[in-house]
């Protein structure tokens, strides 16, 4: 007879080395199935900055890396949880695990942006979903309370608030990680000591009001992440160059031109209405990955379109279009100027094409729809911006606004 130990040889305990956070454990063989599947491996070629890289050399670093380090401060956040004499049971620990492990699994090739190009407006949390029920069914059932937890629907609210708020292990995870390997220090923010400070009151996820400084300083790196790094004037243009080369390829493929790319991409360019994924959509979808974006543009640097061609090599020699910055929309004068004087420079009518202004908004702390609550040694619980320690949060709830303009460096 086999002893009943033998399941315990399958070596699935592993400990993973993160530059980040040190040694990461997979304290459940569940967990380690799930970071075998094919799903989750593709995450290994998909980029957690897109194309940031073109910016800070440094940020090459992947979803599947960032997804890992998530889990393993779900992980510390759940013990320290414990600590404090929250019950949480080994299903739920699990579950929690599983739940942040796969929350981008639906992520397409680069950025959030190319998501609405190649599948409408299919968003990554809407297919992460998709895929999460796909692997449910092939773990026999074993995801049902992960997949319960990602949608907000399990009983015990603080479990969707540490995968899902203004402050969840998700933020907190790609913050310190994106500003590691970009190497702008301002994002680093101190993930101990904010998950130290974490407390749980009529299951719902709060801080204990002594770290409220440790509060502050993550919103304050994370505005400072947005405006540095992730909205650096650069890397939003980069993003939108992915978004405009893949719309151009669409509309030349469906004008009939033959667009030299992979498979899978050829099959999203062919693609166009998507009320419902169909079984080969999501085959498709699960096989793409950056390489064959990268290699689409490789192809289409020579094309004849005028315009797919120049976008392209603008990415791939990284010969990038001129960025000016304003904290106000543009004049529409000064932008048919740039306009006109492209299509002197290139002989061509659709300059327009090549001149763009695009906004990027964003609000450090949203006081209305998720608030971040202190509770205090009274056992009371008051919001973050009505703290009378706070220092900066009551000023940011302000939306900030900036625009960028972009037009060939050769005019």
């Amino acid at each position: 007879m086999e002893p009943k130990y033998s399941s315990m040889l399958t070596n699935k305990f592993k400990i993973i080395n993160d530059p980040v956070h040190g040694f990461i454990n997979v304290p459940h063989e569940i967990i380690f199935d799930v970071i075998e599947h094919p799903y989750f491996q593709r995450l290994r070629r998909i980029s957690q900055t897109g194309l940031l890289n073109l910016i800070f050399p440094g940020a090459t670093h992947t979803r599947f890396h960032h997804a890992l380090g998530a889990m393993h401060l779900m992980f510390t956040a759940l013990e320290t949880l414990k600590l404090k004499g929250i019950t949480i049971s080994k299903e739920e620990e699990k579950s929690a695990m599983l739940a942040i492990l796969l929350h981008d699994i639906g992520h397409g090739p680069f950025s959030h942006a190319l998501e609405n190009m190649l599948m409408d407006d299919w968003h990554h949390e809407k297919l992460s979903l998709l895929l999460m029920n796909k692997m449910n069914e092939q773990f026999g059932g074993e995801l049902s309370m992960a997949l319960e937890m990602f949608q907000g629907k399990y009983h015990r609210k603080f479990f969707n608030q540490l995968i899902s708020s203004q402050l969840d292990v998700d933020r907190l995870d790609y913050l310190r990680r994106d500003s590691f390997f970009s190497g702008v220090s301002e994002g680093n923010i101190n993930t101990q000591r904010i998950i130290s400070m974490m407390n749980v009151s009529d299951e719902e996820l709060v801080i204990d009001a002594k770290g409220i400084y440790s509060i502050e300083n993550y919103l304050t790196a994370r505005m400072f992440m947005y405006w540095q790094v992730y909205y650096h004037k650069t890397s939003a243009l980069a993003e939108h160059l992915l978004v405009k080369i893949l719309k151009r390829a669409k509309e030349l493929v469906s004008e009939g031109k033959e667009l030299p790319a992979s498979e899978n991409l050829k099959y999203f360019l062919h693609r166009n209405h998507f009320e419902k994924a169909t079984g080969e959509d999501i085959q498709r979808f699960t096989e793409l990955d950056d390489n064959d974006v990268i290699q689409a543009m490789k192809f289409w640097t020579t094309n004849e379109d005028f315009v797919l061609s120049y976008l392209c090599k603008c990415v791939i020699q990284r010969n990038l279009p001129k960025t000016i910055i304003s904290s106000k929309p543009f004049e529409p004068d000064f932008i048919q100027e740039k306009i006109k004087k492209t299509n002197e420079k290139f002989q061509i009518e659709n300059g327009a094409e090549l001149v763009d202004e695009i906004s990027r908004s964003l609000l450090p702390y949203n006081s209305e729809k998720q608030p971040i609550y202190l509770l205090q040694k009274n056992g009371l619980k008051i919001t973050l911006e009505n703290s009378e320690n706070q220092i900066l949060s009551s000023s940011m709830n302000q939306m900030n606004t900036k625009y960028i303009l972009s037009f060939p460096r050769e005019i």
